[in-house]
């Protein structure tokens, strides 16, 4: 059985604190409450201590609201993930390229998706359907939704 180490340096916290409170001899007199204590004000430390070092900044996060995801088809099978986001780029903030594979063989199947931001999105949709790309026409256009075509 694996013990995590928060969980370890947690017991080893508690342990000090009920030894502290057990020597001092003047409020807690049996260990078996000083340990208790010792647990219960590490876990009211640790929970204060986490959720100020983990900040609520998900502004680096690319959301539903802001980015779009971009089907891009006819690609050429050589192109891979790198080469398609800097053909993006060249029109706006792409946050991230999934080129498909087949799953028995693992060779491209030559389609992927482009996430890009909601503002750069038309552009890119614009400049580059119909594009000639590694001696291919691209057709891009902007993805379907699968939780919208599941309500239908």
């Amino acid at each position: 059985m694996r013990i995590s180490i928060s969980l370890l340096i947690t017991a080893a916290i508690a342990l000090i604190g009920a030894l502290v409170l057990n020597s001092s001899q003047t409020v807690i007199t049996s260990s078996g409450s000083a340990f208790a204590l010792g647990a219960i004000s590490v876990g009211i430390a640790l929970s204060l201590l986490s959720t100020k070092s983990t900040g609520d900044d998900t502004s680096e996060l690319p959301t539903s609201t802001n980015s779009k995801t971009i089907y891009v088809g006819n690609l050429p099978y050589r192109a891979n993930e790198n080469d398609v986001k800097e053909l993006f780029a060249k029109h706006g903030e792409v946050f991230a390229v999934r080129l498909m594979k087949d799953k028995r063989t693992g060779k491209r199947r030559g389609f992927g998706f482009v996430v890009m931001a909601a503002a750069d999105s038309p552009e890119a949709i614009e400049a580059l359907n119909n594009a000639e790309y590694g001696d291919r026409t691209l057709k891009v256009r902007e993805a379907n939704d699968p939780r919208k075509s599941e309500r239908a």
